[in-house]
């Protein structure tokens, strides 16, 4: 149900969930007007929930469904996600290509400006910042960072104080605000902007373990403020929208143009990272017009966006098929999603080049870690196990499939039986890249 309507429907104040969400406080009176309203709208009958009638309330999904494709939420599983995280390779292979685009970025004047759609647990970040510091020690650096899961930015942060340490002049933003909002750190909306939240934490000291005990400080601030909830689209939106802006006190006055200024902040990056933004499964319409163009328009003259996503077509597909026979996730490629970008974009296309790259350069393999002995004629539960996470969690299977099959012993023995085959496991990528002319914006 839209918020206005709830309100509306429940106390007669289409604003009533906004000022909620941004502080707002209510009567006891209130609040139990709300639980009757609630109370009443699940007790009517399911006749009654599907009418079209006026008076009718709307139709209410099932909990986590969403028009972006079932009730799998990709990022929020975290035990599936740090199992695959410390047992894939994908991060430092994904790191690494980015480095191969570094050599063709020349950063403008004030400084080298770096968009993260998608922090994750920060390993990409951390290693691209290594990067860029290798080949640019002396050059500002402007780093934005969009996550919407508390846990990740927990993860990032406490990779964060050595690269304060080792290239201080680093402006480093955190933020949970949409695709389409994050570059420029502004909400669309008025109840989003007159919510924001920005923080800013001016580091004292030198050393990485100062640096590091007051970004730990942070934790109570990020607990409170950093709050999401089920989207429309499958996903976690903000509760409230946040800015935490990160840098070294004492190159505050150094790096004054490079701060982002409240209400005056342009999207002209340099580099933008754009590593499974979204799931999919999503239509293609949906990942070009809400996540991929949204990216391109914040790029600057000679700024370039490099996009990954699955590909399928791997041992970890195969395991997926042995227990769902035809399952593929895997519906759109780099053309087609590159294709519908341009038509998203319309006339904001001109100036930009879109690149699929040929297929050699374009897919590529990351590996699970095994040891060579762990692949033999007896493999361990823990190996089995660990191969089962990263197929239906780079596949995006849904838990509830997942608990159909998971008490059955079959999904092992699949599982067995693929490793033994190929003996390793591993998966694809593809690549794609969006850049804008350096003298065009």
């Amino acid at each position: 149900m839209a918020e206005s309507t709830f309100g509306r429907r429940a106390v007669n104040d289409g604003k009533f969930v906004p000022r909620l969400r941004f502080g707002g406080r209510v009567t006891t009176q209130t609040v139990e007007r709300v639980r009757a309203f609630i109370g009443r709208l699940g007790q009517e009958p399911a006749a009654a929930a599907t009418s079209t009638g006026a008076n009718s309330p709307p139709v209410l999904a099932p909990a986590g469904k969403s028009a972006a494709g079932g009730g799998f939420r990709f990022y929020d599983n975290r035990q599936k996600y740090l199992l695959f995280v410390n047992t894939c390779a994908e991060k430092w292979v994904v790191a690494e290509r980015i480095d191969l685009e570094l050599a063709l970025i020349r950063p403008r004047p004030p400084a080298m400006r770096v968009f993260d759609a998608g922090v994750g647990d920060g390993t990409v970040l951390a290693r691209v910042l290594r990067s860029m510091h290798d080949r640019m020690p002396t050059v500002p650096f402007y780093v934005v960072g969009k996550e919407i899961s508390l846990e990740d930015v927990r993860l990032a942060l406490e990779k964060m104080p050595d690269r304060f340490c080792e290239h201080p002049a680093t402006v480093l933003v955190m933020t949970n605000m949409y695709y389409s909002e994050a570059p420029w750190l502004h909400p669309r909306s008025l109840a989003g902007a007159s919510g924001l939240e920005w923080h800013e934490l001016a580091l004292k000291g030198s050393s990485a373990a100062q640096f590091d005990r007051q970004i730990t400080e942070l934790q109570p601030f990020l607990a409170e403020k950093w709050t999401a909830r089920p989207s429309a689209t499958g996903g976690l939106a903000y509760e409230r929208p946040v800015v935490l802006v990160i840098y070294r006190e004492d190159h505050k006055l150094l790096l004054d143009g490079v701060r982002p200024k409240q209400g005056a902040v342009q999207a002209d990056f340099d580099l933008v990272i754009a590593s499974q933004p979204y799931r999919a499964r999503a239509p293609v319409e949906f990942k070009a017009s809400k996540v991929v163009a949204p990216l391109a328009r914040a790029l600057g003259p000679g700024g370039r966006l490099i996009g990954f996503h699955s590909y399928g077509h791997d041992p970890g597909l195969e395991i997926i098929q042995t227990i769902w026979p035809g399952e593929n996730p895997f519906l759109t490629d780099r053309h087609e999603l590159l294709k519908a970008t341009k038509q998203a974009l319309g006339a904001e296309a001109r100036g930009l080049n879109f690149n699929t790259y040929a297929d050699k350069r374009s897919i590529y393999s990351y590996q699970m870690h095994t040891l060579p002995s762990e692949i033999s004629s007896s493999i361990g539960t823990s190996t089995l196990m660990a191969a089962w996470n990263a197929a239906v969690y780079v596949a995006q299977i849904e838990d509830q499939r997942l608990g159909e099959v998971m008490g059955n012993p079959r999904y092992l023995e699949a599982t067995r039986e693929v490793l033994q085959k190929h003996g390793r496991l591993w998966f694809l990528n593809e690549s794609y890249a969006i850049w804008r002319n350096r003298f065009e914006r």
